[in-house]
């Protein structure tokens, strides 16, 4: 049967949602536990990052901070280690900031609450309404760019998922939902799952598996490849970095970047904004008060970002002893003492190259 123009999601049509998800749903290890900090933790975690990424990285950060009082008290460098390889380090900052706040506030609890949740730190609107729906089974939608291109597929929606008028309309759909008596838990998670493992983008949905196939109206209307359609997005700015790997043979020197801005309050190794030469790197090395003894090239490198990519050049500069008698923003750490702390994956090139990471981490 094909539902032409459609404009609701039907009490049957969500219920076959919720048969399929309870038969197709993956182990994931944050499901079912029945813990609202695990819920909380692992939205946080999956936002821009795959579940291949984040499966192993939430094991391990759970069983380091079990609760929101562990979370609070921990320290931010060892924190920021801990969020290492997930990328988007603001979220970690964020997530301690809540923590912070629901220790002096909620009893350190997460507030079962949508409006309450939206005031926290870090909590926009999808993690508040996957927090409230699935940890405390809430009527909210959590509509990230999954449930969008689903519903948008599903309705044949051409306008721009951008436009704040359409997606509100289309969240519009999942609140008459839960009119009826279903689980927002349950027909939300399905939502989810739908939309990570069945309605996939760039027009490669597996169709022959979804349980609304015969009421999509994209797939009837010979549209999948062209919904959703999105505005594009700004280009993103590149910047020229050179990066300078100072060391005495022993130790390197890095630099804790400001603690505001891009990978704030993270260390990496010196570095400047600009094209340099052998000549103006070691003339860069001088003026920290080093004196080079070689210096030479290596790999370039690249790493992109939301909104701006950096082309990375990198020297290798041995210094004799250094004294680091600079600002408390530089440090001295040996491999032992570097492998402690938070250097963003942007620079995994030249931690791999010295091998100054696990190559797993």
């Amino acid at each position: 049967m094909i539902y032409m123009n459609r404009k609701r999601i039907t009490s049957q049509e969500a219920d076959r949602l919720v048969r399929w998800y309870e038969r197709n749903r993956r182990p994931l290890p944050w499901r079912d536990t029945g813990d609202p900090y695990h819920v909380w933790i692992s939205e946080i975690m999956l936002q821009q990052t795959r579940i291949e990424a984040v499966r192993d990285k939430y094991i391990q950060f759970v069983r380091e901070l079990p609760d929101i009082p562990a979370l609070a008290a921990y320290e931010d460098d060892r924190l920021m280690r801990l969020w290492e390889g997930l990328g988007y380090y603001s979220r970690a900052r964020s997530l301690k900031k809540c923590a912070v706040v629901l220790m002096k506030e909620y009893g350190g609890r997460l507030p079962a609450d949508y409006q309450a949740l939206r005031k926290l730190p870090g909590i926009g609107p999808y993690t508040a309404g996957a927090i409230a729906s699935i940890a405390f089974h809430l009527p909210f939608p959590a509509v990230d760019g999954n449930v969008l291109r689903i519903l948008a597929r599903i309705f044949a929606e051409k306008g721009d998922i951008h436009d704040v008028t359409i997606k509100k309309r289309l969240e519009d759909t999942i609140l008459d939902v839960y009119k009826g008596k279903m689980d927002p838990a349950l027909f939300n998670q399905g939502l989810m799952e739908l939309g990570q493992t069945v309605c996939l983008p760039n027009g490669m949905p597996r169709c022959e598996t979804c349980p609304w196939a015969e009421f999509c109206q994209a797939k009837e209307k010979n549209l999948i490849s062209e919904i959703p359609y999105r505005s594009p997005l700004k280009q993103r700015r590149i910047v020229q970095r050179t990066l300078l790997i100072i060391r005495d043979g022993r130790q390197f020197l890095l630099h804790k970047r400001p603690a505001a801005g891009l990978l704030g309050g993270l260390y990496e190794f010196v570095g400047y904004d600009s094209d340099l030469s052998f000549k103006e790197a070691r003339k860069e090395a001088e003026k920290l008060s080093l004196k080079p003894l070689r210096i030479k090239a290596l790999p370039d490198s690249r790493h992109i970002f939301s909104h701006l990519e950096w082309h990375m050049k990198a020297y290798e500069i041995t210094v004799e002893q250094i004294s680091c008698r600079m600002d408390e923003s530089y440090i001295l750490a040996d491999k032992k003492e570097l492998a402690q702390l938070a250097v963003p994956s942007a620079f995994k090139t030249y931690t791999d190259w010295y091998a100054l990471r696990d190559q797993d981490s």
